[in-house]
């Protein structure tokens, strides 16, 4: 076990790559900001048009969201409806975490990755590119796909090994993140 967090080893590793991946993308953000104000001043300014810069931001844009996405689930910032969820006791609300994460995610996650692995494939094999620009980068945008759902996949297993850990008294539940209601 992780002396700092009491964790098992397997559950530090899971987390710390997701920590890794989280982190570095965010920096994307900031290099996905610089490209598009360079894009609005060339072309508002020097009336220069890219579309090559312009479909490099929808790149960044879905490597944000697509390998942000294990990051956001480790840091419970999903969109939640918990009407109930909020009143539950720390081992209620383990409960539902873990039928939600065995019953709900690990099933979509398997079901898209099993059903995205042609069309990744099939993009692959005419090294597809994009049909403004004409840059052959759709078949690594589109990889993003499998990469999402194996990212996914291990932080489902970091969070199934936790709620159990929880369950069991093993490991302390996390406190109940209080978000803002807008009405």
């Amino acid at each position: 076990m992780n002396r700092a967090t009491r964790e098992p080893a397997p559950l530090s590793r899971l987390d710390a790559l997701t920590d890794i991946v989280g982190r570095s993308i965010a920096w994307l953000v900031l290099v996905m900001m610089v490209v598009q104000f360079t894009i609005v001043v060339m072309r508002y300014v020097f009336s220069v048009h890219s579309v090559a810069m312009q479909e490099s931001v929808m790149a960044m844009h879905a490597m944000v969201f697509m390998l942000g996405a294990a990051y956001t689930l480790k840091h419970d910032g999903h969109v939640r409806v918990d009407i109930f969820y909020r009143r539950l006791s720390p081992r209620g609300r383990a409960w539902v975490d873990l039928g939600g994460t065995l019953f709900l995610l690990m099933p979509v996650v398997l079901f898209i990755a099993f059903t995205s692995w042609h069309y990744v494939l099939s993009s692959w094999a005419i090294l597809e590119r994009t049909s403004d620009g004409n840059l052959p980068i759709v078949f690594l945008i589109k990889s993003l796909i499998l990469l999402m759902m194996t990212l996914l996949l291990l932080q489902g297993i970091a969070q199934i090994i936790r709620q159990i850990l929880i369950l069991h008294g093993r490991l302390p539940a996390e406190p109940l993140h209080e978000h803002e209601e807008v009405l």
